[in-house]
């Protein structure tokens, strides 16, 4: 008999197997009870694992035959809103929409991500790399924006990468092909095309964002909105006033141009401004529109409005005089005329050719306070201005009105009133005394006389259009006048509050002008604030915004058809 000894697999002990003469054809010695445990664990194992790849495969196999499902990595639909084009009263081009593409990725998907930041680097290199790599690292998301509104360039760049998981969704941006031209008329959009300023902000307003939430806008079905804006005139008034700013060094400038008889705004700019195409690149300061967004108090083209309410109320004739010899006296404070005004009696007229603050403040006087206030909320300047523009503000004005700060208003500090709403005021006393709220939207005449308020009797406005007539040739006006157009104003040299107490230094200087001043049709208001030269090295407003106002009707006047006269032009008798 012979004896081979083996080794269990499962224990490591010694089995003996015997063989000899008498064992041939029987089986030989069984394993031992923890073999036949080994064996049943061995089989359990390989059940399990071909249970586990089995169910692997079919769940590849199922993934691999379904249709791909998008809805969880794609950006939603209507991302940006499509907006109606706008144009000018005569049609042309203010802003559109142009096709774009915005790059977006599928974190989820990503495989590498810092090998993909590096590779979209090279096409954005000021892209900020540490949030890039959030987002892209993030493999729980299944969208995140990656950069907005791309250039054909940039998405061909971007393509030619072969970055997995980073794809396209096609898009609209707002396109402003006069740039800054219009940008405070205009205002602009955010990065999802909705309004965020100026008249795209008014069309949201009107609805605009409710119709594209219901799905219902496209460029297809949008008509163009047209505005009273004539875009000759206003490359004219934005040039005019963005030279200001390094003619005269000024702080901020500004301008209007309004139809007298319908009230619509066919000009409007205030520096500095901005790109609406890229409005964070200049900063909030070129935001606001200082037109009719910014207070200020106008000096003494309020003296046309002091002058309307008096000979409105009866207190006063043209022949009237008034003594303007000495300052006057009230309280602590002194009143007292520029050294060019003459110390004498002076006739109405005269207190307004020579703008003299004596004169003002007695005829003032005659007045009243009471009959002042109700006045200037005719005129519209203690309430806040209505037009289709949202950027509007309040006028300021004392808290409780005193004897001195009826004087004050009278010449015009005391009362913070936008330049908008004044130079609606001043067209209103050249057009018979009716006025109309401003509008950025055509209206023909008829329309604006169902909406014009009296405010003073035709009378009175034809004695304020002969002031400003004698101011013009004969006053502080007559830097603004143009030869064959007959332009005649009122100035304004207010000297500006500095920590609450007025500069004889700084200044905010303006010009209420009308022309042709016989037969008034448009009303023009310019500004500089805070002007460090003008002139003949001057900073009075007869140096600085009489010009701006010269300025602009000298080329915007042919373009509204407007005929010069250079007939004789005698000056209005009284």
């Amino acid at each position: 008999m012979s004896i081979i000894h083996a080794l269990s697999a499962n224990s490591g002990r010694l089995v003996r197997l015997s063989f000899g003469p008498g064992s041939r054809g029987r089986r030989p010695v069984q394993a031992t009870g923890h073999s036949k445990l080994a064996k049943a664990r061995i089989v359990m194992l390989s059940g399990g694992l071909i249970a586990v790849y089995a169910v692997i495969f079919a769940r590849l196999t199922l993934f691999g035959m379904a249709p791909r499902d998008d809805t969880s990595s794609i950006p939603p639909e209507r991302v940006t809103a499509a907006r109606p084009d706008i144009v000018d009263r005569n049609g042309e081009l203010l802003a559109t929409d142009i096709r774009t593409v915005s790059m977006f990725a599928e974190p989820n998907r990503v495989v590498d991500a810092d090998e993909a930041v590096e590779k979209i680097a090279t096409v954005f290199p000021d892209i900020d790399r540490k949030s890039l790599y959030k987002k892209l690292a993030d493999h729980r998301s299944h969208f995140a924006w990656l950069r907005r509104q791309l250039t054909p360039k940039q998405q061909s760049e971007i393509l030619a990468l072969g970055i997995p998981a980073i794809g396209f969704r096609p898009e609209v941006k707002r396109f402003y092909p006069g740039g800054r031209t219009a940008a405070h008329i205009l205002g602009y959009v955010d990065i999802d095309n909705h309004g965020v300023a100026g008249m795209e902000k008014y069309l949201d307003m009107q609805g605009l964002s409710d119709l594209d939430s219901t799905g219902l806008t496209s460029q297809d079905t949008l008509q163009p909105v047209k505005l009273s804006v004539d875009l000759r005139v206003q490359n004219v008034v934005h040039d005019v006033v963005s030279s200001a700013l390094d003619l005269y060094k000024g702080k901020a400038a500004g301008a209007v141009v309004l139809d007298i008889h319908t009230g619509e705004v066919l000009a409007m700019a205030s520096a500095p401004d901005f790109d609406p195409n890229d409005p964070q690149a200049t900063g909030s300061d070129g935001w606001l529109n200082r037109m009719s967004n910014g207070t200020f108090e106008m000096g003494s083209t309020f003296k046309t409005f002091s002058m309307a309410m008096a000979f409105d109320v009866g207190a006063v004739k043209t022949s009237d005089t008034f003594d303007a010899s000495a300052p006057l006296h009230y309280g602590g404070f002194i009143i007292h005329d520029d050294r060019d005004v003459p110390r004498r009696w002076l006739t109405v007229p005269e207190i307004f050719r020579y703008s003299s603050n004596i004169g003002t403040a007695k005829l003032m006087d005659r007045v009243g306070m009471e009959n002042q206030k109700a006045y200037l909320t005719r005129f519209g300047l203690l309430t806040k201005l209505k037009t289709e523009l949202p950027e509007v503000k309040m006028p300021t004005q004392p808290h409780v009105w005193k004897k001195i700060n009826s004087i004050t208003i009278s010449f015009g500090h005391g009362v913070a009133t936008t330049p908008l709403q004044t130079a609606v005021a001043g067209a209103a006393l050249m057009d018979g005394g009716e006025l109309i709220e401003p509008t950025f939207l055509p209206r023909t005449r008829e329309e604006a006389e169902k909406v014009e308020t009296p405010i003073v009797k035709p009378a009175t406005s034809d004695i304020i259009r002969s002031l400003f007539k004698l101011n013009g040739q004969e006053g502080s006006g007559k830097p603004a006048n143009v030869p064959g157009y007959h332009v005649g104003g009122k100035t304004g040299t207010a000297n500006k509050v500095i920590h609450g107490v007025y500069s004889h230094k700084l200044s905010f200087n303006s010009f209420l002008g009308a022309f042709p001043i016989d037969h008034p049709k448009y009303v023009v208001l310019a500004f500089v604030d805070q002007p460090l030269t003008g002139e003949h090295n001057l900073t009075f407003a007869t140096n600085t915004a009489a010009p701006m106002v010269r300025d602009i009707i000298k080329q915007a006047a042919p373009m509204l058809g407007v005929q010069p006269d250079f007939g004789t032009n005698l000056i209005a008798s009284y």
